[in-house]
């Protein structure tokens, strides 16, 4: 089972004055980079809200985000009455105007309005904790589909490479023989005498550089090893990235150890499938 790094979750809280929208973005990232929007009156729940997100999430560029949409009159600003009405009394003497034009220019003067702070209300936070879990809860589920869709991608690749190397090992002992053939019909070219015994010993020392039997089996072995781990409980990106890597080396050496176009042939369509696969790991958690 993987998990995609990909993924999107939110919440709504309905309070009687106000509705609260919390909303998750993830994308792919190496660690977690998040990015938290929230009005002023929750940021000393911040902290609080990253160690969550770190908690569940674990890895991705996640974005956070908490909106406050008014929904019944509910205002922490005030007018402040004696001083607009001194500020109403000083303009009198400056302006002509009735009391409706002069209290629109006493309310633009400073001090006209009282903001009070707000203060959170511990149960209304509780609330939103409940929510921000939801929203996560959420995103952690579309994670799981969309990693789903990853391990069928991924499964199709391996079975490709699986059959493509099965065409490397059935062609390995026509390849081992084309090398001999074209050595010693290169030797023959030559028009020059040679020792048979010492050239078939040269020729065996030369066919072993080229052995790939010890590739075919360990790329075999990381291959059933990235399909354990998909299948495991856990989704470890980091891992599989590893795996892929030695597959990856594994494959290189055989193209660079064949010295068979047929072969190479193969070679190029397995680093083909390979890079697909790299591509998504990407994405995984």
């Amino acid at each position: 089972m993987i998990y995609s790094m990909t993924g999107y979750g939110k919440s709504v809280l309905q309070l009687p004055t106000k509705k609260i929208t919390i909303e998750l973005k993830s994308l792919n990232s190496k660690n977690l980079d998040l990015n938290a929007r929230m009005p002023s009156i929750y940021r000393e729940k911040e902290l609080t809200i990253r160690k969550l997100l770190a908690a569940k999430l674990v890895r991705g560029k996640v974005d956070f985000s908490i909106y406050v949409e008014a929904t019944a009159e509910d205002t922490s600003t005030q007018i402040n009455t004696p001083v607009v009405k001194q500020y109403m009394e000083q303009l009198k003497h400056v302006v002509d105007g009735d009391a409706i034009e002069l209290l629109k220019m006493a309310v633009r003067f400073p001090e006209a309005l009282n903001t009070v702070r707000e203060e959170i209300d511990e149960d209304e936070w509780k609330a939103i904790e409940v929510q921000i879990n939801t929203a996560i809860d959420d995103l952690i589920n579309h994670r799981l589909d969309e990693g789903k869709v990853l391990e069928q991608d991924f499964n199709k690749r391996v079975i490709a490479i699986e059959n493509i190397l099965e065409q490397v090992i059935a062609m390995d002992p026509e390849r081992v023989e084309a090398v001999r053939e074209r050595l010693l019909k290169g030797v023959e070219d030559l028009k020059e005498k040679y020792d048979e015994n010492r050239f078939e010993q040269e020729l065996v020392y030369y066919i072993e550089k080229f052995d790939i039997t010890e590739e075919k089996v360990r790329l075999k072995n990381h291959l059933d090893y990235f399909t354990e781990c998909i299948n495991s409980k856990d989704s470890n990106g980091k891992k599989l990235g590893f795996i892929g890597q030695e597959m990856g080396r594994e494959i290189n050496t055989i193209g660079s150890k064949s010295n068979y176009a047929p072969m190479q042939q193969l070679v190029v369509q397995m680093k083909d499938e390979l890079e697909k696969i790299k591509e998504q790991l990407l994405n995984v958690l």
